[in-house]
């Protein structure tokens, strides 16, 4: 490895997947404002959206997230476009 190019401040994170409340602690050089206590010691917290117990491809569950109708309109879309083939 070259030297001088990777950070030297690892210190234990808290991921905290917000869709299912799981968190997990490894070590992470994410910089964070956010702090948990957990088991009676006090870690940064890195707020994710999905991760492997919450992410369709490791569950095996569908689960469409619609944010401001995106999925709607392109259902819509993809409709009309289907219409247009007929």
């Amino acid at each position: 490895m070259k030297k001088g190019i990777h950070p030297e401040n690892y210190r234990l994170v808290v991921f905290k997947d917000m869709s299912n409340e799981h968190t997990f602690i490894t070590k992470s050089t994410a910089d964070t404002k956010d702090t948990i206590d957990i088991d009676g010691a006090t870690y940064p917290l890195v707020k994710i959206e999905i991760s492997d117990t919450s992410h369709p491809f490791y569950t095996g569950k569908m689960k469409l997230v619609d944010t401001a109708g995106r999925v709607d309109k392109f259902m819509n879309k993809y409709k009309k476009h289907l219409e247009k083939k007929k």
